[in-house]
Parts: C-alpha cells; sequence; structure tokens
C-alpha cells in the first residue's frame, strides 16, 4: 500500500482549532506507557479521554500483564501531576488472533507485510469499540514511534473508521519532539521499556540483532 506524504501533524492541529472550547471523547489506542506518556500529556489538554490497551501481538502473557499495569501506572501518576486523568480500559487479550492473522509472515522483517496484517488487527477493534461506545474520535499511539510507518497507520485508521462509522484522529505524534518528550516522560516515571515491539517474531529479529552486535565487539 503507497500512502502520500501528508502533514499529519498539521491536521490534527486543525482538528484541535476547530474542537477548541470543547472536550470530545477520544478512544486512544495505546501499545504500551512509553509510547504513550506524551500522547497523553499533549490530548488531555484537548479532550476526554479513555485508554484502550489492546495488543493481540504480544504473545507472551507476562509480557502482556507486565505492559497494561505499567500502562495504569502511567494513567494514575501522570494525571496527579497534570490535574487531568484518562481512563482505563483493556480489551480482550487474544493472541490466538494476531497468530492467525501473521499465519505465513513469521519471516517478516519489522515494518513489513506483517506488521501491516497486525494494525490492521488493532486499529479494526480499537475503531469498532469506539463507534459502539460513543466516542467522537479514535487514533493510536503508535505513530510515536520512528520505527512505524505513520502514513500506512493513519491510512488504515482512516479505513477502520469508514468502515465503523468513526473518526480517526490524523497523528504523528513524533513530531514536535513528542517521541524525545516520551523518552523524558519515561525515565521521570520510570517506565518499563522494552527493546522489542511485543511478537515472539520481533522479539526473536530483535535478538539477533544483539547477538550480532556483541559478536562484532567481541
Amino acid at each position: 500500500m503507497t500512502a502520500t506524504k501528508t502533514n499529519y501533524q498539521k491536521q490534527l492541529e486543525e482538528v484541535l482549532a476547530r474542537e477548541q472550547g470543547k472536550r470530545p471523547k477520544l478512544l486512544l489506542h495505546t501499545c504500551c506507557a512509553p509510547c504513550s506518556s506524551y500522547c497523553l500529556e499533549y490530548l488531555l489538554e484537548h479532550f476526554d479521554i479513555t485508554v484502550f490497551y489492546y495488543n493481540p501481538n504480544i504473545t507472551e502473557e507476562a509480557e502482556y500483564r507486565h505492559r497494561a499495569a505499567e500502562q495504569q501506572r502511567l494513567i494514575e501518576a501522570l494525571g496527579k501531576d497534570i490535574g487531568r486523568t484518562a481512563s482505563f480500559m483493556e480489551g480482550a487479550y487474544e493472541p490466538q488472533r494476531f497468530l492467525e492473522a501473521s499465519r505465513g509472515l513469521e519471516k517478516c522483517p519489522e515494518g513489513g507485510e506483517r506488521c501491516e496484517k497486525c494494525f490492521r488487527l488493532r486499529l479494526s477493534v480499537a475503531a469498532e469499540y469506539a463507534a459502539q461506545n460513543g466516542f467522537d474520535y479514535y487514533t493510536t499511539s503508535l505513530t510515536i514511534s520512528p520505527l512505524k510507518n505513520a502514513p500506512l497507520l493513519n491510512t488504515i485508521g482512516r479505513e477502520m473508521g469508514e468502515r465503523y462509522g468513526i473518526t480517526f484522529l490524523p497523528s504523528d505524534f513524533k513530531k514536535k519532539n513528542g517521541y524525545k518528550r516520551s523518552i523524558e516522560l519515561s525515565q521521570k516515571y520510570d517506565l518499563y521499556r522494552q527493546d522489542y515491539c511485543g511478537c515472539a517474531f520481533s522479539k526473536a529479529e530483535r535478538e539477533e540483532q544483539k547477538r550480532k552486535i556483541e559478536e562484532n565487539h567481541t
């Protein structure tokens, strides 16, 4: 899928300008506490937010539970500091859905077709939940990562929004030093920061990368 180059940060700011003085309901799909930290700090000024933690790609349950707990801890701590808080909704933990969606793509490199299938799964469930529960917008924290394809995520987000009848909030949260700020907030709140996306395939790829780096330094 090809997506034209678009300034998603500018589009987001245009939405914020239109909604000034209101507090629309936003469902923010999050992948982990570190990635959501800046998104929450930024968006809580403008929206009533429910964090939607739906990540069937995290195929190790202990890892999944750890990240979910960190997400809830961040929401509480950040809320106390900024005087606005988000609510938390945990989606079903269903790694089998991810494994079925990615069947045959296990050897794809990170960022390839397997990731697109994963994005589609997570954003489709987020869009459906947002539409069924009276939200005005939905979006995802995934665009904060320099390793994630923001144009692709925005394209999928719009498609799923059209499918379920909910407006996707455009974003490229890494802009305006968003990624840098997420690192600062992760350090401030001592958040657990994993070094792989979540699935067993990305973990194996990351471990192989680290093994090669170690070999080159011995």
